[in-house]
């Protein structure tokens, strides 16, 4: 499984990213080194969408604050990056993929990380990592 991390990104060319404590959604909580993950740079926070892809080199569940009923997972991930997106991706161009049942990698992508617009890490599809993968 291929994952994608829409957070704030300080630096697009870094060589290294490290995200701490990031909400995990659609099976983002099974992220693990060695994984491939596409690094979007939030929009929410000034930056333009997809802009890396990289291997994990570090995962990190962090535990559960005890005595609260529902608490979202979350992980600390590090990464080195491979690739820097050479095409634009992010909410703009995917506002236009609303029909949640059509099965497109685009659909996907706008429904994991724009329908709620919060940061997370999130699991994608083979078809959605292939679909990515022709940004680079």
């Amino acid at each position: 499984m291929a994952f994608a991390i829409k957070a704030e990104v300080k630096d697009p060319q870094a060589e290294t990213f490290s995200f701490a404590a990031q909400k995990t959604m659609y099976g983002g909580k099974h992220i693990a080194e060695g994984d491939t993950i596409f690094v979007f740079a939030s929009e929410n926070e000034g930056g333009q969408g997809l802009v890396a892809r990289g291997v994990v080199t570090s995962s990190e569940a962090i535990p559960r604050t005890p005595g609260l009923e529902r608490q979202t997972p979350r992980v600390s991930i590090s990464i080195h990056r491979t690739a820097l997106a050479a095409r634009r991706l992010g909410r703009d161009e995917l506002k236009r993929f609303k029909d949640w049942n059509d099965g497109r990698p685009e659909t996907e992508l706008n429904f994991k990380f724009y329908r709620q617009a919060t940061d997370k890490i999130v699991g994608i599809s083979g078809d959605a990592a292939a679909f990515l993968k022709g940004f680079f």
